[in-house]
């Protein structure tokens, strides 16, 4: 009887603190974040090229910070080597998406399925038997709020080499950010705002010219297979 009521002391306890609890993880997380925009941030930026690989490295990784406006700042400062920005912080962004990659590998499928249901994954899993490189370069070129790390993380359930993994973040990285600095080079820092603006539009362009290609090399290698066979 003490034992039981032992046990169900210890639970209303442990009931009792978990609000406590879950105000210090959120104060926690609060002073990370404050560290890290008054701290670390700043002191990454007066790093130049090796700065903004870190802070794309941390932004796919861990902290999610605004790429596109830090990367603009950079382009404007200094618009002769904006081709060297977007090459640092397209491979800081795959080095640090080794990351979510690593955990999905390492058996995030459940994980996964918490987050997407049956039918989607299905569809992600298809899409990756297909054409891994494209089902990853293609989200890796989209801006916000594209859901870039749910398709990072199922490059790693479903196991894709790292070799292609990271040269499929790259590239799609440095087509989104080239066509950033264009846009940053004409109009000036301010052209961030446009793409966040009509972030839906540019995700649905860009999903239409990837349905196309796609199209078009299911189509060349239908023909291949076809002439082979003849």
């Amino acid at each position: 009887m003490s034992n039981g009521r032992a046990s169900y002391n210890g639970l209303s306890e442990w009931t009792c603190k978990k609000p406590e609890r879950e105000l210090v993880l959120k104060q926690f997380f609060q002073g990370i974040t404050g560290w890290w925009k008054l701290i670390a941030l700043p002191a990454l930026a007066k790093l130049g090229f090796w700065g903004i690989g870190a802070i794309a490295l941390l932004d796919s990784s861990t902290i999610p910070v605004p790429m596109d406006a830090i990367l603009a700042v950079y382009i404007w400062n200094n618009k002769s080597h904006f081709w060297l920005y977007c090459l640092m912080a397209a491979i800081g962004s795959a080095i640090g998406g080794l990351l979510p990659y690593g955990l999905g590998r390492a058996g995030g499928e459940l994980f996964l399925l918490k987050r997407i249901n049956r039918e989607r994954f299905d569809r992600l899993r298809l899409r990756f038997e297909r054409q891994e490189f494209l089902a990853v370069m293609i989200p890796s070129m989209l801006p916000p709020p594209a859901p870039w790390k749910v398709f990072i993380f199922a490059a790693g359930v479903f196991e894709m080499r790292v070799l292609p993994f990271m040269l499929a973040v790259v590239a799609g990285r440095l087509v989104r950010w080239l066509i950033l600095s264009v846009l940053v080079l004409k109009l000036g820092p301010g052209a961030v705002g446009l793409v966040a603006h009509h972030a839906l539009a540019l995700v649905a362009g860009v999903g239409l010219l990837a349905v196309i290609g796609f199209a078009w090399w299911w189509i060349k290698k239908k023909r291949s297979g076809k002439l082979l066979e003849d």
